[in-house]
């Protein structure tokens, strides 16, 4: 059994919850992931539901691997087998993957990335066509959120720049499928489309889905409702939490009336609020319940903490970045004098990466040690987007723009007008670009030293593919 004794009466209430669906109203501070974590452990350990049938659900993969993690120390030896902690990207793509067919993909398909996914809206405007890549993407993910088609699309267009864009997520949508590609919307919106039209499908996945918990539940976006919907079914195994109050991503398609839908959808829905803060004081508690009393409520709460009031807030008014950096470490070694304590005992917050040279070249001129957390992401840079550009394309031999990204990383001399009449060659043949490299009619539209040049690059990727095969994916870096 799952010892749930060292939670709080809510805390517990909410993991003990069973029969009907559950919205637990978690404020800032007050234990959700612990609740998540236990309630994974008990649906398996006490209430005896198979660990695989068992689906966690969080926006971050760094999220979803602590969350693992935790519920895997609560459950001893191999009870908690097969259980799934995800993001709903990584969800999406499993049903995908098992979903080819009703999916209308082929095996092997490649997922492409922002970038790759602005890239191919650019090259998709025709000659003499001003385009908002930007722009178009958006609109075209909005639109992939909603569940509109672009058949729909460009019949409920209502003035040029709609049909225009339109136009080009027509353009867009047939690209993906000529490459045998998706995109990160397609991750959401696909599977919604399958479950809802192929009774097959959506049977065996709300059987495979025994409870479903979704986290941080105010940002999930209209498609992620949908598919959380269509998952869930009639069996009510469903614990959603979040809180109204702490939803910042609608420019990114969250809905926190989501948490309305729910009500609305689910009749029976219970409500547990999560109210004790575990990580602030009263003063700092006190603020923030003035800040949310002014908020659009669906849920009333109130946060309050047992550890005491703390010390006052104080806002400093400063007069530029390096005055306000100069305050800050000025109270930092004030306090730390008065405390005795450690540097680590100490912490700076920031909006922008910008503000933070002032604050590192304070700390540096008073000898503060500290390391910045956070920073770039790994796969942001421009080395690793081409390395896995490499392994898509040899994943994937039809992914033309992860070939269009590394067909000249390292410098092959490949120029762009080359290029360009590779493409023009390709889309006349209907063939993909890698394949299109090794047709001796190719020759009649290069020079002898582009074609020399491109054919040698298809070779190497053939013989790299033949490698990763035969001797394992690791031969290909010693090729």
């Amino acid at each position: 059994m799952v010892a749930l004794a060292h939670l709080n009466p809510q805390q517990a209430a909410a993991v003990r919850h069973l029969g009907t669906p559950l919205l637990v109203l978690a404020g800032a501070g007050s234990g959700k992931t612990r609740v998540i974590t236990h309630k994974i452990a008990w649906l398996i350990e006490d209430c005896g539901i198979p660990a695989e049938r068992v689906l966690a659900v969080t926006f971050t993969n760094k999220a979803a691997r602590e969350m693992r993690e935790r519920a895997l120390a609560l459950c001893p030896g191999r009870a908690a087998r097969g259980l799934t902690v995800c993001t709903f990207h990584a969800l999406g793509l499993q049903i995908l993957r098992r979903e080819l067919r009703a999916a209308g993909l082929r095996p092997g398909f490649s997922v492409v990335d922002g970038q790759d996914s602005l890239h191919l809206i650019r090259e998709l405007a025709q000659a003499g066509e001003e385009l908002d890549a930007e722009a178009a993407r958006a609109i075209i993910s909005a639109w992939k959120d909603a569940g509109i088609a672009p058949e729909q699309a460009l019949r409920q267009a209502t003035d040029d720049r709609e049909m225009h864009f339109a136009r080009i997520y027509d353009r867009y949508e047939r690209q993906l499928r000529a490459y045998n590609a998706v995109d990160f919307d397609d991750l959401i919106a696909l599977p919604v489309r399958v479950l809802h039209g192929d009774r097959r499908a959506r049977e065996h996945w709300q059987a495979r889905t025994g409870h479903l918990l979704i986290d941080e539940y105010q940002d999930t976006s209209a498609a992620q409702y949908a598919l959380m919907r269509l998952l869930v079914g009639s069996h009510h195994g469903l614990t959603a939490v979040g809180d109204d109050d702490q939803s910042v991503y609608a420019w990114r398609g969250a809905r926190p009336e989501n948490l309305q839908r729910l009500k609305e959808d689910f009749p029976q829905l219970q409500v547990i609020k999560l109210e004790q803060n575990y990580r602030s004081t009263g003063h700092i508690l006190a603020a923030a319940n003035g800040l949310i009393a002014r908020n659009p409520h669906l849920f009333e709460k109130r946060l309050w903490s047992s550890l005491g009031p703390g010390d006052p807030i104080r806002v400093l008014p400063c007069n530029n970045p390096e005055h306000e950096a100069e305050r800050i470490v000025s109270d930092m070694l004030r306090l730390r004098l008065r405390h005795a304590d450690s540097w680590s005992h100490y912490a700076v917050l920031y909006r922008s990466n910008h503000q933070s040279r002032p604050l590192e070249q304070a700390l540096r001129e008073h000898g503060i040690p500290y390391r910045v957390s956070g920073g770039t992401s790994f796969f942001a840079y421009a080395e690793i987007k081409d390395l896995l550009a490499y392994l898509r394309l040899l994943s994937n031999p039809e992914d033309d723009p992860a070939f269009l990204r590394v067909v000249n990383v390292p410098r092959r001399h490949i120029g762009p007008g080359t290029v360009e009449r590779l493409a023009t060659y390709a889309a006349e043949r209907r063939v993909p670009l890698l394949q299109a490299c090794g047709e001796l009619g190719l020759a009649s539209h290069l020079p002898a030293a582009g074609y020399r040049r491109l054919t040698h690059f298809a070779q190497w990727l053939i013989e790299a593919q033949r490698l990763a095969h035969t001797e394992g994916p690791l031969a290909i870096f010693d090729h």
